[in-house]
């Protein structure tokens, strides 16, 4: 990634933000820090970062929900989320409003990196050479692009939303559990709930309206039609 890669760790506990940030520059990123939500939306436009660490918790009127909330009216940059709360409302919350990837306090600062990683790895990494589009009626998915279309109209996606519908095309009428799904999409190593699938099926819903053939089949999982 090299010092280019600019990651902005919003978070109002000083030594967490600080021992995030050691982590990171450890592995080359270049770091800026905002400890509320407020400071932290001005660094988001002046820094245009390539990924946003986000405390749920934070203090003063705009928390972290507003600021995934205002980042994803204009920006697909990747969000994970930092909650101290082992609170489910507030995961699915994240979740829907965009957000790619949660770690719950307290973390390992190493599983975090390597989440972060994992996530601009699949964001920015090379095209792969197999580079496809799979059509689904009036939905094209553009592996090479990284874009989703809809009538030929680009969808804005979180990062996580477009692999998910990307792994789901490319598996076209086969019936998928959540555990192979979030094993093909967020890794096997990756550590959270089954509910994670659900929530990003209800978004791509969303977006895409009843023109996404997404079935949902009971006992099991979901299939792309």
């Amino acid at each position: 990634m090299g010092t280019e890669t600019v990651i902005v760790v919003v978070e109002d506990d000083p030594n967490i933000a600080d021992l995030v940030e050691l982590y990171l520059r450890r592995d080359g990123y270049r770091v800026h820090q905002a400890p509320d939500g407020e400071t932290a939306l001005k660094t988001i436009r002046d820094r245009q970062p390539k990924l946003l660490i986000l405390d749920l918790g934070l203090p003063g009127r705009v928390d972290g929900l507003e600021v995934c909330r205002q980042v994803r009216a204009t920006s697909d940059v990747p969000i994970i989320m930092l909650t101290a709360r082992d609170d489910e409302v507030d995961r699915v919350l994240g979740l829907e409003m965009g957000a790619d990837d949660y770690v719950t306090k307290p973390f390992s600062p190493r599983e975090l990196v390597a989440r972060v990683r994992a996530i601009l790895r699949r964001a920015e990494g090379p095209k792969p050479t197999g580079a496809a589009v799979h059509t689904m009626g009036a939905v094209e998915v553009d592996t090479g692009r990284r874009e989703a279309r809809l009538n030929g109209v680009p969808v804005a996606l979180a990062t996580r939303e477009f692999d998910l519908l990307q792994y789901l095309a490319e598996h076209q009428g086969l019936a998928l559990s959540r555990r192979q799904l979030l094993d093909g999409v967020w890794g096997a190593d990756w550590i959270g709930d089954d509910r994670t699938v659900d929530v990003h099926v209800r978004q791509l819903r969303k977006k895409f309206g009843d023109l996404l053939s997404l079935d949902t089949v009971w006992g099991v999982g979901y299939r792309m039609g």
